[in-house]
């Protein structure tokens, strides 16, 4: 029995040296600390900071309002000195309204919306395909897609979110709706 462990022992020494052996030189180096590991970073040009997410975007406006970014599904709370005190993401409704500026025309402190869920804080502030367009968050907490079949213009927000916008946000307040 002792034998056969020290010729399997034997065999598996030898194989593992001609592995060794054969192995190319950059295998056998010592492993890449993170420091100095490859960017996955292109390379040829300089690098794009990552972006802010409290940067408003550009071309917004001055002074006090809020700012929708269409394609970005987010909105930002700007003071007057034309800095983010809040920023935060939404779920756009089925009806957008075209990039531009408006107010604040109404607010509702808890309705059902027009598909059917108990909203709070409803900012209203345009109308798009003879839809009401507002911000609104679920009293559930829910935050789902809209029905593609259904005009809506309910512009969803979490709670927190909800509340925060509607302290900033009275009736005849700016808003900015970029794409």
């Amino acid at each position: 029995m002792a034998g056969l462990t020290a010729a399997a022992v034997a065999a598996v020494a030898f194989l593992a040296y001609q592995a060794s052996a054969n192995a190319p030189a950059d295998v056998s180096a010592k492993p890449r600390t993170p420091a100095s590991a490859p960017s996955s970073a292109p390379t040829g040009g300089p690098q794009k900071p990552a972006k802010d997410p409290l940067a408003v975007p550009a071309h917004s406006g001055s002074g006090a309002r809020v700012v929708y970014a269409l394609s970005e599904r987010r909105v930002w709370l700007v003071d007057a000195k034309g800095q983010a005190t809040h920023t935060f993401s939404v779920m756009p409704s089925t009806v957008s309204p075209a990039p531009g500026s408006y107010t604040v025309t109404s607010r509702s402190g808890a309705v059902t919306g027009s598909d059917g869920v108990q909203i709070e804080h409803v900012v209203r502030f345009a109308t798009a395909q003879d839809v009401s367009v507002g911000f609104s968050a679920a009293v559930d907490g829910s935050l789902p897609t809209p029905d593609p079949e259904r005009k809506t213009g309910g512009i969803r927000m979490k709670r927190a979110d909800g509340d925060a916008l509607w302290t900033f946000a009275a009736i005849g307040a700016k808003v900015v709706v970029v794409a």
